[in-house]
Order: C-alpha cells, then structure tokens, then sequence
C-alpha cells in the first residue's frame, strides 16, 4: 500500500507537466517543445523570461500552473525523501521480492517457529539443501536470519493467510515447534484443512498432548524431553548403540549413511 503511494506522489508531477503542456499547447498554439520547456520552467519557478508572450489566458493559465506545480513538488519531494530514508520503499520492494521467490516455491517445507528447536531444524534443511520458509511473529528474532535455502517469513502461523503466503498447498512438509502445544495444536490443524497431503511434524512439550496433535492431522509427534531424557539413558546403557545411530543419521557424518526411499509399485524391489 505505502509502495502504492509512493508511485502515486511521482505520478502527480508527471501529471501536471503533460496538463501544462497541454494547456499552453490550446491556449497559446504553441508547439510541444516550447509548451513542454514553458510549464518545466513554470513548476519549477526557476525565473526564466516566457518563451513567447502570453495572452490574459495564458497569464492566469501560468499563474494557476506555478501555484500548483510548488506544492506538488515540494509534497512529492518530501514524500520521496521520507520514504527513501525511512526504508519504506526498500522494504516494499524487498516483500515484493519475497512474494515473487514463495510463489515460485514447490515441494518445500514450512517450519513455524524460530525457538532453539526451531533453529536447529532450520541448520539440518540448510545442511541438506532442501528449500524452506520459516515463520515466526516476531520480526526481531528473523532479523539476522540469513540462509540461501531459508526465506524468513514474520507472521503468524495460526493464520490461514500467512500458512497460505508461505505455500502450504504447495509444500512437502510442514514442522511446527511453537513455544506452545497449544499454538502447534492450532497450526496442525490449520495445515491439515489446507492440505490433505501434507507431512506434519509437530512438538509435543506435555504427554497429553499427543494424541490430539495426532488426531488434529499430525503424521509425526515429537517430544524433545521424552527423547533427551530416552537419549540420555541409552547414552548409559547402550553408548556404542548411540555413536552408532548418531553416525547414521547426521548429515555432516557422510562415511556412514542410512538413507529412507519410498518403493513404488512395479519396481523391481517391490516385496524384497
């Protein structure tokens, strides 16, 4: 809206440079040119003796044109200075920018919060290259956030519009680590409405919240406290078990891998 304006406030003195030019054009028949350097010389009142002499018509033509074209121009001055030094116009274009890369996104994943969970999720998508959109409500905490696999989205991700904005119809995965069950309840059901396709991955702080993030859509529930406290038992019990598991399932682990492809009908692997 503010960009909106900001092309509006140009357009005026365009606007009064082509009615003045063709103002002197019917009053005076005077040519393009020199109708074109009278209403430039006019507006700007830079003092310059007229091209021609002007009739009564002309003189009051002149006058209204000279009253107008100082307001409009000391307005639109003042309205581009102000923009361009608040960063109004800088920001406009960059949501712009922003708009364009999302819409263009397809089979990506959403995560919805930037937390200490929400960081490390954001870290192994980057690791992997896998294209993302991170939402978060507040602007302060995607403020350093620089990632080339990673567009930062401020909004809620409660709100259909926003989920909608970061292509949730068009994404492959979504993973909500809200502050709260409560919010992570809310986004999984608002993703599941969205898309019926959609692999969800929500946390999970209380134990009773499982099932009705399940229910809500979830594919996956995640517990950080039962898994940290299940981590740190087997760390005790089975530690060559744990060495094994981590060196097979982190990304900057590459001597030993155990990657998951899904199988479809007809292949030659298919019931092997």
């Amino acid at each position: 809206m503010r960009l909106r304006q900001f092309l509006l406030t140009l357009a005026v003195p365009v606007l009064l440079v082509i009615a003045g030019t063709a103002g002197y054009a019917l009053l005076e028949g005077w040519s393009f040119l020199d109708a074109l350097y009278m209403t430039v010389i006019t507006i700007t009142t830079v003092g310059f003796m007229e091209v021609h002499p002007l009739s009564t018509a002309g003189r009051l033509f002149t006058s209204a044109l000279s009253l107008g074209g100082v307001f409009t121009l000391f307005y639109a001055a003042t309205s581009m200075i102000r923009a361009v030094v608040s960063g109004e116009v800088r920001g406009t274009l960059g949501r712009q920018r922003m708009e364009r890369k999302l819409s263009d996104l397809s089979g990506h994943a959403i995560v919805c919060g930037y937390g200490r969970m929400g960081r490390l999720v954001c870290q192994e998508f980057s690791s992997l290259r896998m294209p993302f959109v991170l939402i978060d409500q507040q602007a302060a905490v995607l403020a350093g956030f620089r990632d080339p696999h990673g567009i930062a989205l401020t909004g809620d991700a409660t709100d259909d519009h926003v989920l909608r904005q970061a292509g949730v119809e068009r994404a492959k995965v979504l993973v909500t680590v809200a502050a709260s069950d409560a919010a992570n309840l809310y986004i999984t059901m608002s993703a599941r409405l969205l898309s019926e396709s959609l692999f969800i991955v929500a946390r999970s702080e209380e134990p009773e919240t499982e099932p009705k993030l399940l229910r809500a859509g979830a594919n996956r529930v995640v517990s950080p406290y039962v898994i940290g406290g299940q981590r740190v038992a087997m760390a005790v019990l089975r530690p060559n078990v744990v060495d094994f598991i981590e060196l097979a399932t982190r990304s900057d682990y590459l001597e030993l891998q155990i990657e998951e492809s899904r199988i479809e009908e007809g292949s030659a692997l298919a019931g092997v």
